[in-house]
């Protein structure tokens, strides 16, 4: 009889329980640029909160706004860049930041956290910087190779790798031209457009994910690339690549991470941010991906030999500049070296 009841109510208890609604798994949708984020990472932080990470990734700012503006896909985090950020403030388009839930924003370099773009990082947090230069492969080029005239010269052709962003390409003509990058008028695209009819046709590889591949297996022997790219190459064989900031000048970027407005996981942003910003697993970013580090408690736990690299850490005091929203006239930017590319088989 006893075992009877005892069955029974093992019935029952089972029953309710496959009434009880399922509770579902915390989770959190990352939009992110591709070759940055380790796994190491993502892996320790569900770890930690047991906050599942779907990672998306994209290959520039402007991949990343089509998808989040089409309403395609939800996100609730995403990086980007400084000149959207500012522009997806202006559209509200970003979820105000919770101060109180991210406690490791003190580990942040001064420097970074009062930036125009976002002043007392009231919508975004620095990710990681860098700059835009050129690697070269000293033992296939042996001119010397200054600046961005220097890399798309016709003995070079077939041997170049760039980034395969039209904003980037555009203002690479622009510098060369003393031209304004962030002001961008029908006139000026007019002025360099013969210039990009003259450089694209030299170029063997766009690659905005990985660059660094093409160099490191020999494929072409110069580009312009990410810093963090370069980085690698040079940690990889420091007698064989170099990095050059170009003389005509040079673009620096901040990539934050943010959170869309009507985000369904904010919680679960917050913690993620304030996971990346403690130092121990901030340097594991820097490890894998080795960029300019804003998180200064990280950077003191880099080894002599990462802050050295030039292409991480520039000596001295470059003049670098850092792209602004330019609105609706990026559309014509990008028209420009898509008819370029379209027109020189690219």
């Amino acid at each position: 009889m006893r075992r009877l009841v005892r069955t029974a109510a093992l019935a029952l208890c089972a029953a309710v329980a496959l009434a009880r609604p399922a509770v579902a798994k915390e989770e959190l949708n990352l939009f992110a640029w591709s070759e940055y984020v380790p796994q190491e990472v993502i892996d320790g932080f569900t770890r930690k909160t047991g906050i599942t990470v779907n990672y998306e990734t994209y290959a520039s700012n402007e991949e990343m706004l089509a998808k989040l503006v089409s309403g395609a896909a939800s996100y609730d985090l995403i990086q980007p860049s400084e000149y959207v950020i500012a522009a997806l403030v202006q559209e509200g388009r970003l979820e105000k930041l919770d101060h109180a839930k991210l406690p490791n924003l003190g580990n942040l370099d001064p420097a970074f956290t009062d930036l125009p773009h976002d002043p007392g990082l009231a919508y975004s947090v620095p990710y990681m910087s860098g700059t835009v230069g050129i690697v070269v492969d000293t033992t296939k080029v042996k001119e010397p190779v200054t600046g961005y005239a220097d890399v798309f010269q016709p003995s070079h052709r077939n041997r170049i790798v760039i980034l395969n962003d039209s904003r980037e390409i555009v203002s690479w003509a622009m510098d060369v031209e003393g031209l304004d990058i962030n002001d961008p008028s029908p006139a000026d695209l007019e002025k360099v457009k013969p210039i990009l009819e003259r450089w694209l046709p030299l170029v063997k590889v766009y690659d905005s994910d990985s660059p660094k591949t093409a160099l490191l297996n020999g494929d072409v022997d110069l580009g312009i690339v990410w810093s963090g790219e370069a980085a690698i190459l040079i940690d990889e064989d420091p007698h064989r690549f170099t990095y050059v900031l170009p003389k005509e000048g040079a673009h620096r970027f901040v990539d934050s991470l943010a959170i869309p407005k009507g985000a369904r996981h904010v919680g679960a942003a917050h913690r993620f941010i304030d996971y990346i910003l403690q130092p121990q697993v901030s340097v594991k970013i820097s490890k894998e991906f080795p960029y300019t580090n804003p998180n200064l408690a990280a950077r003191k736990l880099l080894t002599p030999k990462q802050l050295a690299n030039a292409a991480s850490y520039p000596p001295g005091n470059p003049k670098l500049e850092t792209f602004r929203d330019i609105g609706e006239r990026a559309v014509a930017i990008d028209k420009l070296v898509t008819d370029v590319k379209a027109k020189s088989g690219s």
